[in-house]
């Protein structure tokens, strides 16, 4: 029989079968219950406001918004809201954008459904909630130079395979401005060519394959 004081959760995940095989586990726990579940943004939100649950579980990966621009937009009404970022997504960068934006604790899907358990008790509780390998990750993007937004851009560019020249048409600067950015881009990530590049970015989720 579940207590009064049950840690009540909302989870929010754009698979079924996810949501089912967390709220199982959840539902069977003496001191939690699922109150509800959503798939999309805009559902996490609206249901966060009708049950202001004592915790989120949330994916990285939402079909309109990211977990992270969720976990904002609740945030700007709710902002003692407690998530539990939830997500096969493990880059440091990735990890880096949950925690600015205010998440309680970082989880991969790999992780023991009782450590998922225990990092929700530990965020009710008002801990967070970040294992050593995730903290690491943390403590090595706070060391690194932040790319710009222009850089960004041209990073994502360079992912999407477009050469020097279009990215000089794309976004109507000189070629020597252009190449100046992608100089400094292979400094700030250590790399040492364009390939390269690319394949940190996707490694530590600066950027994202399809974005």
């Amino acid at each position: 029989m579940k207590k009064s004081t049950s840690i009540r959760i909302l989870i929010v995940d754009d698979h079924f079968a996810t949501r089912l095989g967390l709220a199982v586990p959840i539902n069977n726990e003496p001191d939690m219950t699922v109150v509800a579940e959503a798939g999309t943004s805009a559902k996490a939100v609206e249901l966060y406001r009708l049950h202001q649950p004592d915790v989120v579980i949330m994916d990285y990966h939402l079909p309109d918004k990211s977990g992270v621009e969720t976990l904002e937009s609740i945030r700007a009404e709710f902002p003692d809201v407690r998530v539990l970022m939830l997500t096969i997504f493990d880059g440091e960068e990735d990890i880096y954008r949950a925690v600015n934006a205010g998440t309680k604790g970082y989880l991969t899907k790999s992780s023991e459904c009782a450590d998922v358990l225990l990092a929700i008790r530990r965020i009710a509780a008002g801990a967070a909630c970040f294992p050593p390998e995730i903290a690491a990750k943390i403590r090595a993007r706070e060391q690194r130079r932040p790319l710009t937004p222009r850089e960004l851009e041209i990073l994502r560019l360079l992912v999407k395979g477009h050469s020097t020249k279009e990215i000089v048409d794309i976004l109507q600067l000189s070629m020597g401005t252009i190449r100046l950015h992608i100089s400094i881009i292979l400094d700030k990530l250590d790399a040492f060519d364009r390939t390269s590049a690319v394949a940190i970015a996707i490694e530590r989720g600066i950027v994202h394959l399809g974005d």
